[in-house]
C-alpha cells in the first residue's frame, strides 16, 4: 500500500544532503533504491547529477520540499549545525521533523515560535525515547490531569552497559561490547556520563512540565565510577543500578531536574527495563488531578 492510500497524501523524497555522499536534488523524486545502494566510503551523488560535497544550507533553503527531516548528530554544547538546519528550513517556509536533541533542548522555544509565526510545524517526538511517543502520549492522553513529574531510564546504551556489568564484565569491557553491537558510539561519553539523558530530561521537563529551565539547571552525574562490585552488592541487596533521568515539580512550583545513577529497590517496577539483551528505555510519570 503506497503512502497516498494509507496516509491520504503522497510522499516522495526530493532532496538528500549527506556528510559523506554529498547533495542531490530531484523534484520528481529521488530513486531511493539507488541512494541506499551507494557506498558512503566510495560513492557520492556527483555521479547522479548532484554534488560531491554537502551543500546543506542551499539545499534546505531552495529544494522543492514541504518538510525537512533533520537527522544529524547531536551537539550538546550549542545544538549546531542542526539548529541552523532547522532555522533555515522554517525561515524558508518548510516544516521540520527532527530526531536531534540539540536544537530542541537548547533552542526549542525559539524554533517553536518561529514555526508558529510562519504557520509551520516543528516536530521532535523522536528526539526522546526514539519511536516511543512519550511527549504526544502525555499531551494527548492526560488532558484532565496535571503532570507533576517523571523519572526513568532514558538511555539504552547505559542500560545495556550496567546489565553486562551485573554479569561480571568490567565497565570498559561492557562499553566495548556495546560498541561492537552498535549500541554505543565510538566515543561513549554522552551515554555513560549522562549528557544524552541530560538533554532528554531538559526537553521533557520543558515540554511536559512547562519548566522553562536550561541545561545548567539539570544536575548531571555519570555512571563511569561504578564497579562490578557495586552492582553485585546492590543485586545481593535486591537493588539494581540504573542511570535515571528525572524531573519533578516542587511545592513552591519550581521544577527540579537531574540525571544520576541510582540503586533502585525491587518495588521500582520500571527498573526491569530489558537489559542486557536489548537497550530499550522506560519511564514512569507522576500525575495529579
Amino acid at each position: 500500500m503506497d503512502s497516498a492510500t494509507s496516509l491520504g497524501f503522497g510522499l516522495r523524497v526530493v532532496a538528500v544532503t549527506d556528510l559523506r555522499l554529498g547533495s542531490l536534488v530531484c523534484a520528481e523524486g529521488i530513486d531511493l533504491d539507488m541512494a541506499l545502494r551507494l557506498d558512503p566510503g566510495a560513492d557520492t551523488f556527483a555521479a547522479y547529477g548532484g554534488s560531491e560535497v554537502p551543500n546543506n544550507e542551499h539545499v534546505i533553503k531552495t529544494c522543492p520540499a514541504d518538510i525537512i527531516c533533520e537527522a544529524t548528530f547531536t551537539n550538546p554544547a550549542d545544538g549546531e549545525p542542526a539548529a541552523s538546519h532547522v532555522r533555515w528550513a522554517l525561515e524558508a517556509g518548510k516544516s521540520v521533523c527532527t530526531t536531534n536533541k540539540g536544537p530542541v533542548a537548547l533552542h526549542g522555544a525559539e524554533l517553536a515560535a518561529l514555526a508558529q509565526q510562519n504557520g509551520l510545524h516543528f516536530e521532535f517526538e523522536g528526539a526522546v525515547m526514539s519511536g516511543i511517543p512519550v511527549i504526544r502520549l502525555a499531551k494527548t492522553l492526560f488532558p484532565g490531569l496535571a503532570l507533576n513529574g517523571f523519572e526513568g531510564i532514558l538511555n539504552g546504551t547505559s542500560n545495556y552497559v550496567l546489565g553486562r556489568m551485573e554479569e561480571g564484565l568490567s565497565f570498559d569491557e561492557s562499553v566495548r561490547e556495546a560498541q561492537q553491537l552498535g549500541y554505543a558510539e565510538a566515543d561513549p561519553t554522552a551515554d555513560v556520563e549522562g549528557y544524552d539523558v541530560q538533554l532528554k530530561v531538559l526537553i521533557l521537563a520543558n515540554e511536559l512540565l512547562g519548566a522553562d529551565i536550561t541545561l545548567a539547571d539539570v544536575h548531571r552525574r555519570g555512571m563511569s565510577a561504578l564497579t562490578p562490585e557495586d552492582l553485585s552488592k546492590a543485586r545481593n541487596e535486591g537493588r539494581r543500578w540504573k542511570l535515571v533521568g528525572s524531573a519533578r515539580r516542587t511545592p513552591d512550583g519550581r521544577v527540579s531536574a537531574a540525571v544520576a545513577p541510582a540503586a533502585l529497590p525491587s518495588t521500582t517496577a520500571w527498573r526491569e527495563s530489558p537489559a542486557p539483551t536489548t537497550p530499550y528505555p522506560s519511564t514512569r510519570t507522576s500525575l495529579a488531578r
